[in-house]
């Protein structure tokens, strides 16, 4: 159990830990040299230029002014001085609304900590009943909680009235966020500047026809379906292949210059590489000569794989983005069923192009749901089966905790600072690292779950990161951890009993979850800011590949908000926050540090560094207003269970109401708000085709959309189409290249569409 001394030193750690990223981060970026590296999003807009600099050579690498360095705090001022509009303009909706999560997070916490503290710590504080019970470990910041309430006490009516002032303010502050955000949406998206994704709708699993091809059965669908409104389309390749023969390309081309480089550098020695894995096995070869012949053999299966995707029919998948004359046009059909069967001719909206995940569309119907039932069951296993080594880890979350389970080693962990060092800091950073390499694995099963954008992809995981951090980091750590610390309780006591131990451990945990916020929200946030990793990486890339202007501009990583791993670990604070609010509110001010000091840095770096890969318009809200939901119920009903066992269970239907109001308010929003987010209004797509007409009459949309979703891969070469005449487009008749069947019965599927027939 982390005491009032181990809980400082982990504060110790973490805040020297965070005040040395700060200060190695406000060096680092007065350097000349770091400057596409902590600029990096003002490169990219052209509006920052390499420092250029007259006199020694050493100014064009490090910074000599030493007055900045006197005023090296000044990125904070900045961070916050860019209103929220111009930031909407500089960095998109996205990065706007998702530092309004940590705001959020402020508006709901602060008055709860100053109402928590100065209602119910001092409750908590005198109920002197920890020092009363035998065989249990505790510490003095356990006295601040719930635990320390006699049982049966009328002390429990503060905390039933906080639980209900918690959940109304919690829910106003939900409800006007949702409000807030629903009017930036709207509003983007009636300001936003024409995009391909406004006209194009993707159509998947066209029915197959024996007598066109997938090109022409989707113009002659569309032609006879959506006649008035139909423009073009783009069928989809399957170029998953000739995609990783590029990127393999590019790969040995990186390292051809990179030997290249060393051997302008150093003329009189030949570089040498091994032709085995990694390099570093196998015979050992001249570098450059062997890169030159692999990158010519792999220019050739490029040219031939090329070849075959364009004149296969088959490398064609059942797959089409479907562009209209308008907003309106394609509304209509992005959000209306196409056929009386609803297993084809799918459509949605499509990705913005740079949205798109190509590998995924070409992905039969039948498969996706195999697929998708597959994940679901890994799902289920990766997250429930995780709990055991989530269980080791709490058993280090203590001493008292090791010597139960392994008495042997008393002796070494007994002394002060070991034991300061085991018990503040160690338990946290162990969850960590844990959870390192979580989000790849959740990330590569959506993948292979089928979705087709890069958007749902992020929400996708970001819902099974957010089952795993629910089950495994809050309900294992509170399990174990509950079963190792009172092991000996456990052991000697009657059954009757065990819950009531339970109910007493569970608030006693806040001491392990207020070391992990300190290393993953004190720290951790700190070294965010750092970019270490981009750093080295762009240093290396600048040393050894980098030869023109254009290869620096590739070596520079901005990185993106993760909204995958990010927002689901936000959500924990947001659980803790609730869980423990009426429970031990001693853990209040680490998560109101942790949203202040993480709203400052990711503002900075939204402003200067982050490019984001795709614009949804802040589509993930509803997904974050439900979680937060989630974890308001969850702490109601834990707050309910835990005074059942303090002998107040005549309160249960007192709190009971609560749950209850949650659900009712949460299908309120629901109603209120969320269809904003799911679909584009008829009458907004009218007055936007309105205005653009009116302003641009000679506006041509066909040449506009013609190229937006071609696949990567072909975007420097001419894809055949059908030619289209312009006559036949305003001509009332469809041209079909079917036999007539006159006399024959007509087909059963639903995916045949009528032909014209001239008598």
């Amino acid at each position: 159990m982390a005491s009032v001394q181990d809980i400082v030193v982990s504060a110790s750690i973490n805040l020297l830990s965070a005040l040395f990223f700060l200060l190695a981060f406000a060096f680092l970026r007065l350097q000349p040299v770091n400057d596409r590296v902590y600029f990096p999003k003002w490169y990219k807009k052209g509006i920052r230029a390499s420092p250029k600099s007259s006199g020694p050579l050493m100014k064009k690498f490090v910074n000599l002014d030493f007055r900045t360095y006197l005023k090296f705090w000044t990125w904070m001022p900045a961070a916050l001085r860019m209103p929220e509009p111009e930031l909407i303009e500089h960095a998109g909706l996205d990065s706007a609304v998702y530092i309004r999560i940590y705001l959020l997070g402020l508006k709901i916490f602060v008055p709860i900590t100053f109402l928590a503290f100065g209602v119910l710590v001092p409750v908590n504080w005198t109920g002197e009943t920890l020092d009363n019970v035998k065989d249990l470990t505790f510490s003095n910041i356990d006295k601040l909680s719930i635990s320390n309430v006699p049982p049966g006490s009328l002390r429990f009516i503060a905390h039933i009235a906080m639980a209900y002032v918690f959940t109304f303010w919690t829910c106003y502050s939900l409800y006007k966020e949702y409000e807030i955000i629903t009017n930036k949406r709207l509003q983007f998206l009636a300001a936003e500047n024409r995009r391909p994704d406004q006209y194009t709708v993707l159509v998947r699993n066209v029915p197959p026809d024996p007598d066109e091809s997938v090109s022409e059965h989707v113009e002659h669908f569309f032609c006879v379906n959506h006649a008035d409104t139909y423009l073009t389309h783009q069928v989809v390749y399957n170029a998953n292949k000739l995609a990783n023969l590029v990127e393999k390309k590019k790969t040995l081309h990186n390292w051809q210059t990179y030997y290249q480089t060393r051997y302008e550098r150093n003329p009189k020695i030949r570089p040498r590489t091994k032709t085995g894995l990694w390099g570093l096995c196998g015979k050992s070869v001249d570098a450059i000569d062997y890169y030159t012949a692999e990158l010519e053999k792999i220019s050739e299966e490029e040219a031939a794989e090329r070849e075959k995707v364009m004149s296969d029919p088959t490398a064609i998948v059942p797959a089409a983005f479907v562009s209209f004359k308008s907003r309106w046009g394609a509304a209509v059909c992005a959000q209306t069923q196409q056929s009386s069967n609803p297993t084809i001719w799918l459509s949605e909206w499509a990705p913005e192009p740079r949205d798109v995940y190509w590998e995924n569309l070409a992905i039969p119907y039948v498969e996706l749901a195999v697929k998708r039932l597959l994940m679901a069951v890994a799902t289920f296993f990766l997250t429930f089966f995780f709990m055991i080594p989530i269980a080791v880890v709490q058993s280090m979350a203590s001493i008292e905790g090791i010597e139960k389970v392994l008495p042997f080693l008393k002796p070494m962990i007994e002394t002060e600072k070991v034991k300061s060092i085991v018990q503040g800091f160690l338990p946290g950073i162990a969850l960590k690292i844990f959870l390192i390499f979580l989000p790849s694995i959740l990330m590569t099963m959506s993948k292979i779950e089928g979705l087709t954008s890069l958007s749902s992809l992020d929400k996708r995981s970001a819902g099974k990161y957010h089952l795993f951090v629910l089950v495994n980091v809050f309900f294992g750590s509170i399990i174990t951890g509950a079963a190792f610390e009172q092991l000996q309780s456990f052991l000697n006591q009657s059954p009757s009993e065990i819950p009531k131990t339970v109910g007493v451990a569970i608030p006693i945990k806040a001491t392990f979850f207020i070391t992990y916020i300190m290393v993953d929200g004190w720290a951790g946030v700190a070294g965010e800011i750092l970019r270490l990793v981009p750093l080295v990486i762009f240093h290396l890339k600048n040393t050894f590949i980098v030869k023109t202007e254009q290869d620096r501009e590739q070596a520079m990583d901005a990185g993106s908000i993760s909204f995958a791993s990010s927002e689901p670990r936000i959500q924990l604070y947001f659980l803790l926050g609730l869980v423990y609010a009426a429970v031990t509110p001693f853990i209040l001010p680490f998560i109101v540090i942790f949203f202040a000091f993480s709203y400052v840095v990711f503002r900075h770096q939204i402003i200067n560094v982050y490019d984001q890969k795709y614009e949804s318009a802040a589509a993930f809200w509803p997904d974050v207003n439900r979680r937060v939901i989630v974890g308001l119920i969850i702490s109601q009903l834990l707050l309910m269970g835990l005074l059942s066992t303090k002998g107040v269970s005549k309160s249960t239907p007192l709190l009971l109401v609560l749950p209850v109001l949650t659900i009712w308010f949460h299908r309120f929003c629901k109603g209120r708000f969320e269809s904003a987010f799911v679909k584009f209004p008829l009458q907004d797509a009218v007055v936007k085709d309105t205005l653009e007409r009116a302003t641009e009459p000679n506006l041509n949309l066909k040449a506009y959309l013609q190229d937006a979703y071609i696949h990567p891969v072909f975007k420097s070469i001419e894809i055949e189409r059908p030619a289209a005449l312009d006559e036949e487009e305003n001509s009332p008749l469809v041209t079909t290249k079917r036999s007539s069947r006159r006399g024959s019965k007509p087909p059963s599927s639903g995916g045949i569409t009528p032909e014209v027939v001239l008598q």
